[in-house]
């Protein structure tokens, strides 16, 4: 057996025995429960035998342990006699000299326990009515404060473990891209190195500047992975400007087939922004958009100010995504591709929301017809 499989089996004992002693304590709770609630009316028995011993002809009768059992009594009593009350006992002034209100207490007494009838002589029968104690009523809710408790505790735990699963992610992310980069290093210094070779035995111009291109490419791509797991250095950018140059980069590595089109404000609007990372941002957007669309169709990248942000729309023709997927797509390994890890979305908003403040979401999007790509950024 591997080890996750053996941590998900734990986790399962660890589930089901939890639930069994939740259920064991209500189990109890609800015995317990009951016992008082036996008790109480075996003390409002008594009280009914102390009455009738009160109430007694008998000259001989000793009244002195029923009065202590009638004194000694602190539950809400209600005593009636062909439906009128005669008698009353433990319960507030203030209902007790309203008719309406005693009348409301003796229907609520009535739905908490069932009368006792105290025989007090022939044809005089008294139903003695009684509600549930402060102990009792404590106890009531004993079991849903409890469930409360477990529920807030199985909350503060599931986010402790989504965090440090979070935590963990983020590391090994942070890993990965470190070491990209460092594995990408290595033969790129070299090919820098073939360069300069190639410039001294007089090779053709275009295809050193070619190679040239490939070359500051790989760089770039570089320096992005080497920027994830540490705290990337923010410059005043013109975002449209930073925009614009990954927008004619995608544009001029894509078939005729796709129409391009660049919708933005003619004054420059400056934010505080990584160049490196908000290019790779618009390129995985914009690459997504076009595989959306298999390559053929409309893709307009629209940037406009709204009161004190700023809204870049990516908009393509493509397939679209379903409501209910919204916010996954975001999720990393999520992917609708054959091929792929399923992290370009991921590591994009990673960049928009944890790098540079902003926001981004699926503005819109329908089957058939296609979707916006929305980021947000804060002006400074």
């Amino acid at each position: 057996m591997q080890f996750s499989d053996k941590r998900n089996n734990t986790r399962w004992i660890i589930i089901f025995a939890s639930f069994f002693i939740v259920s064991l304590i209500l189990w109890n709770t609800y015995s317990f429960f009951q016992i008082f609630k036996n008790e109480e009316r075996v003390k409002m028995q008594q009280w009914a035998m102390a009455q009738i011993k009160m109430n007694s002809e008998d000259p001989n009768a000793d009244v002195e342990l029923p009065l202590k059992i009638i004194q000694n009594a602190s539950i809400s009593i209600i005593v009636t006699e062909k439906d009128s009350i005669i008698n009353t006992r433990n319960i507030d002034s203030d209902i007790e000299k309203n008719k309406v209100k005693l009348n409301a207490f003796l229907q609520k007494l009535k739905s908490q326990n069932d009368p006792i009838i105290i025989n007090i002589s022939e044809g005089k029968i008294h139903k003695l009515y009684y509600g549930d104690s402060s102990l009792l009523n404590k106890l009531k809710y004993y079991p849903i404060a409890l469930l409360l408790i477990i529920f807030l505790f199985g909350a503060l735990v599931y986010n402790f473990y989504k965090s440090t699963k979070m935590a963990t992610q983020n590391k090994l992310w942070a890993g990965m891209a470190k070491e990209t980069a460092h594995q990408i290093g290595t033969p790129l210094s070299s090919l820098i190195g073939w360069l300069e070779i190639m410039k001294a035995n007089n090779v053709s111009e275009s295809i050193l500047v070619e190679i040239e291109k490939d070359i500051n490419r790989l760089q770039t791509i570089t320096d992005r992975f080497s920027k994830i797991g540490s705290e990337p250095a923010l410059e005043k950018k013109d975002i449209i400007e930073e925009t614009l140059n990954s927008f004619d980069y995608m544009k001029s590595r894509f078939s005729s087939q796709v129409d391009f089109y660049f919708e933005a404000p003619k004054e420059p609007i400056y934010i505080s922004l990584n160049p490196e990372l908000h290019s790779w941002t618009i390129e995985n957007l914009m690459k997504n958009a076009i595989d959306a669309m298999k390559g053929k169709g409309e893709l307009t990248l629209g940037i406009k100010k709204e009161g004190q942000y700023i809204r870049i729309n990516i908009t393509d023709s493509g397939k679209g995504i379903p409501k209910n997927q919204f916010k996954s797509v975001f999720e990393p390994g999520f992917t609708t591709k054959k091929r792929g890890w399923g992290l370009g979305l991921s590591l994009t908003k990673r960049i928009v929301e944890e790098y540079h403040a902003g926001k981004i979401k699926v503005a819109y999007s329908e089957i058939g017809t296609g979707t916006t790509m929305q980021i947000s950024y804060k002006l400074s």
